[in-house]
């Protein structure tokens, strides 16, 4: 982040949404000797720098700020979370120099995997005291994401939730293998193993999330009609129609941050999940109306209550029925859902 003392510098560009490639961890440092240039790289102090030499600096951030973004979110599953490690990474960059690295993409995604590794040991401790179930801090996306089904998947709310269940370093190494696609060898560099190691750990990682990710996928065209189905039946509040369009081992998970009200655990069952909805969370004499929205990639309801937003949710949708609802109420988490955060894998 530019010095307060350095009132000529470019304003941060972390918390400016811009767009931009990818590339892999290859080749960051020119000293071909140097097993980690994002530790030994020369860096000079920036409320000294001559501030037209950090114009190209600012220019490679903001170039490839989506994607450090993107992978941020999908280590931490918090925009937030995500913006703060941009601020840290930025931080960090300011202070490089930038003769002494070859591929700066690389180098940028370096950094951001480390801090966001740092970041994700920090609030895994604060996330086991939430109250009520955790889900992820849902995005209103661009129209690119949806077009992108490698992106669509990876981020949506049933694998973020996934990914929930592994440790940081197997998180960060699933991530950074296969979204990403980045080299072993590279992604030992980012967390501070031998690419032996990320090769097991990139296997085990594999292996669970496999056996815990959704089992099909279903075209957008698919998903938006049973959402639009799932949608009338919401408004209308009739039974069978909600019966109609669950699937029999349909799960609901409703965060609401111990702010509003929410499942403390999972609803399970397709006659579970109408009753919470029709005999429990929506039984006042309130007005409930929903708007199609994109979240995360993929459509999903706004759901408001007299006119004011109560919630998004999310739907995953299997064999043309509802098999999961993923509803965040907390107000806290519903910061991103006015305006579309870009993503992107490249």
């Amino acid at each position: 982040m530019p010095s307060t003392h350095d009132t000529d510098r470019p304003a941060n560009p972390a918390t400016k949404p811009r767009t931009g490639p990818v590339t892999e961890l290859a080749d960051l440092a020119t000293n071909p000797d140097s097993t980690d240039p994002a530790a030994t790289a020369p860096v000079t102090d920036p409320a000294t720098t001559d501030p037209a030499a950090t114009d190209p600096a600012t220019d490679i951030f903001v170039a490839h700020r989506d994607l450090l973004f993107t992978v941020a979110y999908e280590m931490l599953g918090s925009a937030a979370d995500a913006e703060d490690v941009l601020q840290e990474t930025w931080l960090r960059w300011t202070g490089v120099d930038l003769a002494q690295v070859r591929d700066q993409r690389a180098y940028l995604v370096r950094i951001t995997t480390r801090q966001a590794l740092n970041r994700l040991r920090t609030v895994r401790r604060r996330r086991e005291a939430y109250v009520g179930q955790w889900l992820p801090e849902p995005l209103l996306t661009t129209p690119d994401v949806a077009e992108d089904v490698e992106l669509t998947e990876s981020v949506s709310m049933a694998m973020m939730l996934v990914l929930e269940t592994l440790t940081p370093t197997e998180r960060a190494v699933f991530v950074l293998r296969e979204v990403f696609e980045v080299g072993y060898d590279e992604i030992a560099a980012a967390v501070d193993k031998t690419p032996a190691a990320v090769r097991q750990i990139a296997h085990r990682a594999r292996k669970h999330v496999d056996a815990r990710r959704p089992r099909t996928t279903v075209s957008a065209r698919e998903a938006r009609a049973v959402v639009d189905s799932f949608r009338r039946a919401l408004e209308t509040r009739d039974p069978q129609d909600f019966l109609d369009l669950l699937a029999p081992d349909v799960v609901l998970v409703s965060d609401g941050g111990g702010i509003k009200r929410a499942a403390l655990r999972p609803v399970v069952g397709a006659d579970k999940v109408t009753r919470f909805y029709l005999g429990g969370s929506l039984k006042a004499d309130v007005t409930v109306t929903t708007e199609p929205t994109v979240v995360n990639g993929a459509p999903a309801l706004a759901v408001r209550i007299d006119g004011e937003l109560d919630g998004v949710m999310a739907v995953r949708v299997e064999n043309g029925l509802v098999s999961g609802l993923y509803y965040v109420r907390n107000p806290e988490k519903l910061t991103h859902v006015m305006a579309e955060t870009s993503l992107t894998l490249r």
